[in-house]
């Protein structure tokens, strides 16, 4: 069964994961559902290829590539607004799996926030992030998967070394989990410019909480769903705003806590790959 963003849970396990598709609960780093703001300036335009869309190391797309992309528009007074999507899968799977029909091939996601640079290399990042997936047909849930959350960021520049440490806040359920206000999400992600071709090398640490019990549920979110993902990469800059990003990444997701209607698991070990154009 299927949780948010491509995930699919154990038909086992009640809540977000595990119920996605039976029981009617939902959830779904890259290329990001949570694109960063624009450096500040006029407005920006994105479109990606990705031969996966994985957020926070989870399959939204089945395990198939998926298309991107979004716009961003920072001030120069630190304020920004933004939008970014993306095709999906895991709800219309789910509720395929629950033997209902259902329609979301989109996930669109709207963003709003302030930048400010306290220091040389140095700036902080407060917003919020909304996740909207408009959906046509009974899907099973029982759980709304649009999810709000809040969020803040240190960004830091030393030399060629750039980065950000990031806490995510979720004010509603996360993304189809029952109960699970207050679930968290932490984000190391580190890069590195080679100075050589353009090469970039890219490096990442997350860790997704899952808060709440599902009703009926005998262990809590957090025990079955709750996990450590990881990503390490490079990035290479063509100019002209064209990129090619080349990743391993994966999760500990527990086992059976995230899979798709056949079994095969979302947070798997994977090589993605991300070509992205830049307006």
């Amino acid at each position: 069964m299927f949780i948010r963003r491509p995930l699919v849970a154990s038909s086992l396990a009640a809540g977000f994961f595990s119920c996605l598709t039976l029981c009617g609960t939902a959830v779904a780093q890259t290329a990001p559902p949570t694109a960063p703001a624009a450096e500040p300036g006029p407005l920006t335009a994105n479109v990606s290829l990705t031969n996966d869309y994985r957020y926070r190391g989870i399959s939204q797309s089945n395990l198939l590539p998926a298309i991107q992309g979004g716009f961003d528009y920072a001030h120069s007074s630190g304020f920004y607004i933004g939008n970014w999507n993306s095709s999906i899968s895991w709800i219309s799977d789910a509720a395929s799996a629950s033997g209902k029909s259902a329609s979301a091939p989109i996930e669109m996601d709207f963003y709003a926030g302030y930048k400010y640079e306290w220091s040389k290399g140095f700036a902080a990042d407060v917003g919020v992030l909304q996740y909207y997936f408009p959906t046509t047909g009974a899907t099973g849930f029982t759980t709304n998967p649009n999810t709000t959350e809040l969020y803040a960021a240190q960004n830091f520049t030393v030399d060629a070394v750039t980065g950000y440490l990031k806490f995510s806040y979720a004010v509603t359920t996360l993304l189809g989990f029952s109960n699970s206000v207050g679930s968290s999400y932490t984000d190391l992600t580190v890069n590195y410019d080679t100075g050589v071709w353009g090469l970039t090398l890219n490096a990442h640490a997350g860790y997704q909480y899952v808060a709440g019990t599902a009703s009926g549920a005998s262990v809590s979110n957090n025990s079955l769903y709750s996990y450590t993902d990881w990503k390490l990469g490079v990035t290479e800059d063509f100019g002209s705003g064209l990129t090619l990003g080349v990743a391993y990444l994966g999760t500990n997701a527990k086992k059976g806590a995230y899979v798709n209607p056949q079994g095969k698991a979302l947070g798997g070990d994977t090589v993605l790959a991300t070509l992205t154009k830049t307006f």
